[in-house]
């Protein structure tokens, strides 16, 4: 049951390679989703696993183990290995839980202060203009959606690349991108191994909205070159908002610019492969907590004397 219970800490860092190869390899809409439900998934197995960890340990204190009316001792590997790792897991939980608790609450913040200010401005259909030399410009979750741009990045841009960068954004608005964000940044705080997984999900979600906008103006070079501007002309963002509001100017830009040159590539003969693989190591990660939780459950039974060995 203990080895088990280690398979879900371990596959998050060999999955991360492969969600970068899939974003490389497959449609970006098609990757967003798949290293998204991968990266849930495997962020749930682990703590699962931790959380296992923890009750291991506890049951093999006296007071735990009255409390759990367990008539005969658990049965274990050595406590050498057992203690140290459910001090361990008790640690990682309380720092995961305090970083989600604390990060959450920022954002929170955040996404009040922009949505206050937006709401002070004046607002042309799902458009708000902010008097700002700052260039900047986001889409804003909510009921409406908005798309909020200051003035110096309407400067910085001509007629047709603003409504490039406006089309970018509300590519990200329907799509619901900021889901995406947050539970990449929620996610990743649960694993170490899962932040490279999230830094792939922000590509994806730009390289996703990239393409609709292109597809929406029919131009992808237009698309290149106003993202590609927006990001020369942004120095800072003004005023504070959320990290799940997606811009065309975050993410690797040049890699971005890059591929909307390029022309689109058909599927490649790997994409299946990748795909699969990654699909296999989530499930690897919820068998392998699934039994060892139902081991673990099996072995408590025993020690209260409800089944035999």
């Amino acid at each position: 049951m203990t080895f088990l219970l280690l398979i879900p800490l371990a596959l998050p860092f060999a999955a991360a390679p492969l969600a970068r190869r899939a974003l490389q390899r497959l449609a970006p809409a098609t990757a967003l989703w798949l290293v998204t439900g991968a990266m849930v998934v495997l962020a749930c197995c682990s703590l699962t696993a931790l959380g296992a960890f923890v009750l291991t340990g506890l049951l093999k204190l006296p007071l735990f183990a009255a409390l759990g009316e367990l008539v005969r001792p658990l049965r274990t590997p050595s406590d050498l290995l057992v203690l140290p790792a459910a001090a361990f897991s008790v640690g990682a939980l309380a720092v995961s839980l305090w970083t989600v608790c604390h990060t959450a609450t920022r954002q929170a913040r955040a996404f009040r202060a922009a949505t206050t200010e937006a709401d002070r401005r004046c607002t042309v259909g799902d458009l708000c203009v902010i008097d700002s030399p700052h260039p900047d410009a986001y889409a804003l979750p909510g009921r409406p959606h908005r798309i909020v741009v200051t003035t110096g990045m309407l400067r910085s841009l001509s007629s047709d690349e603003r409504e490039a960068l406006f089309a970018h954004e509300r590519a990200h608005n329907a799509a619901g991108h900021h889901y995406f964000l947050a539970v990449a940044e929620l996610a990743g705080l649960c694993h170490p191994g899962l932040r490279p997984m999230g830094a792939v999900i922000r590509l994806a979600v730009e390289r996703a909205a990239d393409e609709v906008a292109a597809a929406a103006v029919g131009n992808r070079r237009l698309i290149a070159q106003a993202i590609g501007r927006a990001a020369l002309a942004t120095r800072a963002a003004h005023g504070e908002r959320p990290s799940f509001a997606p811009a065309a100017t975050a993410g690797p830009v040049p890699q971005r610019v890059a591929a909307l040159l390029a022309a689109p590539r058909a599927p490649h003969r790997t994409a299946r492969w990748i795909a699969t693989l990654l699909v296999v190591c989530a499930t690897v990660s919820v068998c392998a907590s699934a039994t060892g939780i139902i081991g673990f459950h099996h072995e408590v039974e025993v020690a209260q004397g409800e089944e035999g060995p």
